[in-house]
């Protein structure tokens, strides 16, 4: 595979997990959706961050400010904040006892909320690539 190959692998992965936030939402599986609404971004990010390093491999972490900041994208102060609080729910599907507060704050209006600045973050971000 060569590095085209590589940020067309992360592209349509993000693409496939945007369906399963799409699902998710709809069954009411609020904090699902928002653990692969960060899946989504983690990914595209990552396609960012081989197109922007001489590696094809990206770093195996799953902090989104972090991966961002080694990529030449240029996000906003307030989509780098967006991107922390994102983080928060990639630990709901990796750390069990972590879920009780993401299932506090995770109602149908909150989800969609995040859900819908997801979606504008995330065409930006396809854009971006090739």
């Amino acid at each position: 595979m060569n590095k085209s190959d590589y940020i067309e692998f992360w592209k349509t992965a993000a693409e496939k997990d945007w369906i399963v936030v799409e699902n998710l939402f709809e069954k009411e599986n609020y904090p699902q959706s928002l653990f692969f609404a960060h899946l989504v971004l983690e990914k595209l990010i990552k396609a960012h961050w081989v197109q922007n390093n001489t590696s094809d491999f990206p770093p195996r972490v799953h902090n989104l400010v972090r991966l961002a900041s080694q990529s030449a994208l240029n996000f906003t102060a307030p989509d780098l904040l967006f991107l922390d609080k994102m983080n928060d729910f990639q630990m709901e599907g990796r750390y069990p006892d972590y879920a009780f507060l993401i299932y506090q704050i995770c109602t149908e209006a909150h989800t969609k909320t995040l859900i819908n600045d997801v979606n504008t973050l995330r065409i930006w971000l396809i854009s971006q690539l090739p």
